[in-house]
């Protein structure tokens, strides 16, 4: 007999067991850098990459997870979060890290239709 998931972890936790750890859709690991967590390893390690580029000088404003709300015929249809947004010689760069499933997922092709028609954005994925 199979319990369902809310009453499987209601056992659990009167048995005192540890909870399983529940595997994210796409296989990434959350990952703290300096107090911030990314959602992927590849992202932390970018923020890395692009906080070196800060202090080396080369760019600039550095900001993470700036949300763009999309907008057709003045109604909100949804938001879409960059990962960093950042100056490189005085162009603004909305960078976004993607593996490769993600970048091919239907979902994640037409937001960055709407950014791209919407806010004249092109997104620089990494």
């Amino acid at each position: 007999m199979r319990l369902p998931p809310d009453l499987t972890a209601k056992v659990l936790e009167l048995a005192g067991e540890p909870l399983p750890a529940k595997r994210s859709k796409y296989g990434n690991r959350k990952t703290t850098v300096d107090g911030v967590t990314f959602d992927s390893a590849k992202e932390a390690r970018r923020f890395l990459a692009l906080k070196a580029e800060q202090a080396a000088g080369r760019i600039s404003g550095l900001r993470l997870q700036v949300r763009f709300p999309l907008r057709v015929n003045d109604v909100r249809v949804c938001a879409w979060v960059a990962d960093f947004v950042y100056l490189r010689n005085g162009v603004r760069v909305v960078e976004d890290v993607k593996s490769e499933i993600t970048r091919r997922h239907p979902v994640y092709r037409l937001k960055k239709k709407l950014v791209a028609a919407c806010l004249g954005i092109e997104i620089t994925e990494v």
